[in-house]
């Protein structure tokens, strides 16, 4: 049975970040919230530690971890090299939803990195997150916290769904403010390289640094050694068939419209993952919804994605139906997320 400890998310009571480091000092794991999604830790230094992750996950090991560490300067734990671009990103991104790729150590085990001799990087946001670095005093791997290629938890109680009994402790501290992982940012290109569109924007950080490159949204094959997590072709995924409109907004729900109206007709349970102003074309059938926010707010919908494809799945909804945000700003993470989620894209 998996131990559930609730503290302050802002203020995490000392004595239970101590029962924690303690399971990832033994080489156990620990679920934990950081401001993206919810991470599973082990001491990213110790190969059998990281192996318990993969197990727990059933994660095939082609898909990389990401090491969160409690500082800027703690990089040099697991990374050879840290470009200037890094110092000058990090005064703007750091502690945040910002990883970096950088040529790692050779005390880094290759199972983090799957075998890649980069590692990536980041400082969590989150005040749980930093508490348990520090006090287990190594670097800590921590992919989502859920069963591989599921959608990725929001909540402690997303992870206890999907791991329970499977790892050893989870710290629930709320539901995560970002609610999308991290943007991975390639730093040994020149100029650097979006691996996995996140929680900083394209935008933002071009404003910083002058122009970024996009890595293609689709990997080569599922079977090679992936450069970032988050990147095989299918992840993210609801229970329920997930059916993604793209193009013009009026278009798309005109077209999820006449989606909705023909699974009804054939009995299907059709659930809604829409914007709050998308949702009244709809009011003449009687679908589950589950309103991400306004359109125009798209950290609401960022923030509320996941949740909303687990709400629908526990309404056991048998199709879902979204449309695609835009590639601005959040759009592109959310576009990524939904791409990856969707059993097909119209």
């Amino acid at each position: 049975m998996t131990q559930l400890l609730t503290l302050s998310p802002q203020n995490p009571s000392l004595e239970l970040i101590r029962q924690a480091s303690a399971v990832i000092q033994r080489r156990g794991l620990v679920a934990f919230p950081t401001e993206t999604v919810y991470g599973l830790g082990a001491n990213a230094l110790d190969e059998e530690a990281v192996a318990k992750i993969f197990h727990a996950k059933g994660r095939p090991s082609n898909d990389p971890l990401i090491v969160h560490v409690a500082s800027v300067e703690d990089m040099k734990l697991v990374a050879a090299e840290i470009p200037p671009v890094v110092s000058t990103l990090a005064a703007h991104f750091c502690p945040g939803p910002l990883t970096f790729v950088l040529p790692k150590l050779s005390q880094v085990p290759a199972s983090v990195t799957s075998g890649l001799e980069t590692v990536a990087v980041r400082v969590p946001a989150h005040p749980v997150a930093l508490a348990l670095i520090r006090e287990s005093g190594v670097p800590i791997a921590a992919p989502s916290a859920n069963r591989f290629g599921h959608t990725s938890p929001t909540s402690a109680a997303h992870v206890m769904d999907d791991l329970n009994g499977r790892i050893d402790m989870i710290l629930d501290g709320g539901s995560t403010s970002v609610g999308v992982e991290s943007t991975v940012l390639d730093v040994t290109y020149t100029p650097p390289m979006i691996l996995r569109p996140g929680g900083v924007a394209r935008e933002a950080i071009e404003k910083i640094i002058g122009k970024v490159t996009l890595r293609n949204n689709r990997p080569d094959s599922d079977d090679e050694a992936q450069v970032s997590p988050g990147l095989l072709g299918k992840h993210y995924t609801p229970n329920a068939e997930l059916i993604l409109c793209k193009g013009e907004k009026a278009e798309a729900l005109e077209k999820l419209l006449d989606l909705a109206k023909q699974a009804q007709t054939e009995g299907r349970s059709v659930g809604l993952l829409l914007a709050e102003d998308d949702l009244h074309i709809f009011n003449s059938l009687s679908c589950k919804a589950y309103p991400l926010g306004v359109s125009a707010d798209l950290e609401s919908i960022a923030r509320n994605l996941y949740a909303g494809m687990r709400a629908l799945d526990d309404e056991k909804v048998s199709l879902i139906l979204t449309r695609d945000f835009g590639a601005h700003g959040l759009g592109l993470a959310i576009h990524d997320r939904l791409l990856r989620a969707a059993s097909q894209i119209i």
